[in-house]
């Protein structure tokens, strides 16, 4: 039986069981399904795969999901650990990695050059104009049900956050590895497992009345949200892709403080106290000094090492402020047509 997402939204509260397989959620067409269906059963059982062609790799419910399933495998135990390391999982999700690429590349422009250097033309990149706003919506007219409906597409990302980028500190050296590690060891709570960023969300979204656990709510997420979580995993697993995760690291950390502080003014205006609005309030602060480490010393040491990847350093940070005004005109529009953002219905039944 299928269920919308505002009944998914609000069986938290009602205290309806979650399902049995939290990380394996409905199948949205051929793609997901084939993985769905596979994870359920031992290792080396895929089979054949419906082709990937004719999709458009950046929205596509369908796709999105198979591939965020492939990756999902290399962060925590779905089901069986040996599909971290099938050999049939892994070339399927080469195959859907080919054709997010493709589309990146469609729509990913840098133009070289911006500046006489890389650290410059990143400045000049995030600086570029944009599209709307979506911290500033929240903030100045957003509704309660567009704010949990907004902490249910972070979830995704959110309660991993850190690990993707993590996967990029045994790639690296030097300098760029050790300003790495510093910005990752804040995230992780200094030591602290209480003031991890992942758990400081799950408190933002237990203020909500959300169910913080990982993977809740994936199968009410669109294509356009599961991209931007696509995007730093794919960066994050290949090692030739190392500079591109150094220029979207940068990008989240050179441009978070003033949406983060809007995000938590917002939560402020429906009576969310402190540690429900924490998260948001500890990226203000962190983030100021986070950002001119990713620029001065984590892509200013890259650039040093490794100057013939500066072009990947930018099409990094390109590709996601790229994917981030596609997944805030996605919100923005369905608002504006007083519809929710995410899935409203699940197009199969297991």
């Amino acid at each position: 039986m299928s269920k919308t997402a505002s009944e998914v939204m609000s069986s938290d509260a009602e205290g309806v069981a979650t399902p049995d397989w939290p990380l394996l959620p409905w199948a949205r067409g051929p793609l997901s399904a084939s993985v769905i269906s596979a994870l359920q059963r031992s290792p080396g059982t895929l089979g054949a795969t419906p082709p990937v062609s004719g999709i458009d790799a950046l929205g596509d419910d369908d796709f999105a999901l198979a591939l965020y399933l492939c990756y999902e495998v290399h962060y925590r135990a779905v089901t069986d650990t040996g599909w971290e390391w099938d050999t049939d999982l892994l070339k399927f999700r080469a195959e859907l990695e080919r054709a997010f690429e493709n589309r990146l590349r469609d729509d990913v422009v840098v133009r070289s050059p911006f500046s006489s250097d890389v650290v410059s033309a990143l400045d000049e990149l995030i600086h570029a104009p944009s599209g709307p706003s979506l911290s500033a919506y929240l903030l100045e007219s957003g509704t309660l049900e567009q704010l949990r409906e907004f902490c249910v597409h972070r979830s995704a990302y959110q309660l991993k956050e850190a690990d993707p980028h993590t996967f990029g500190i045994p790639r690296l050296t030097g300098e760029a590895k050790a300003a790495m590690v510093e910005i990752q060891f804040e995230e992780y709570g200094s030591g602290d497992a209480a003031q991890m960023h992942s758990h400081l969300f799950a408190n933002t979204m237990n203020a909500l009345g959300l169910d913080p656990a990982c993977g809740r709510y994936v199968e009410v997420l669109p294509g356009t949200t599961l991209a931007t979580v696509n995007l730093v995993s794919m960066f994050a697993l290949h090692q030739r892709w190392r500079a591109a995760l150094v220029g979207h690291l940068a990008v989240f950390e050179m441009t978070s403080i003033e949406p983060m502080g809007r995000y938590s003014k917002a939560l402020a205006r429906f009576g969310i106290g402190s540690e429900g609005r924490r998260f948001y309030d500890v990226h203000v602060l962190a983030d100021e000094r986070h950002g001119l480490i990713a620029r001065d010393r984590m892509v200013a040491g890259l650039m040093r090492s490794e100057p013939e990847l500066g072009s990947d350093v930018l099409f990094g940070a390109a590709a996601i402020l790229m994917l981030e005004q596609r997944f805030a005109t996605h919100l923005l529009n369905a608002w504006a047509d007083n519809r929710s953002s995410l899935i409203s219905q699940h197009p199969n039944a297991r």
